[in-house]
């Protein structure tokens, strides 16, 4: 694992500008969607439920502000 670490960062010191470029718009991209997955399983896990009560709660007391 960290033998591969270290040839991407030895293969990403040698692009040029333009590679670069290319190349940290699709890490860019590649982290969006592991990000989604991940969203998906805590939601589907139900660990993001505490924040729907607090919505809830916030609007049931009035203070939910919009967004």
């Amino acid at each position: 694992m960290i033998d591969n670490v270290k040839s991407l960062e030895q293969a990403v010191a040698k692009l040029d500008e333009r590679e670069l470029k290319r190349f940290a718009s699709w890490f860019a991209e590649y982290q969006d969607k592991l990000w989604v997955k991940q969203m998906k399983r805590d939601a589907k896990e139900g660990k993001l439920d505490f924040l729907a009560e607090e919505a809830r709660n916030e609007k049931r007391a009035g203070t939910l502000k919009e967004i």
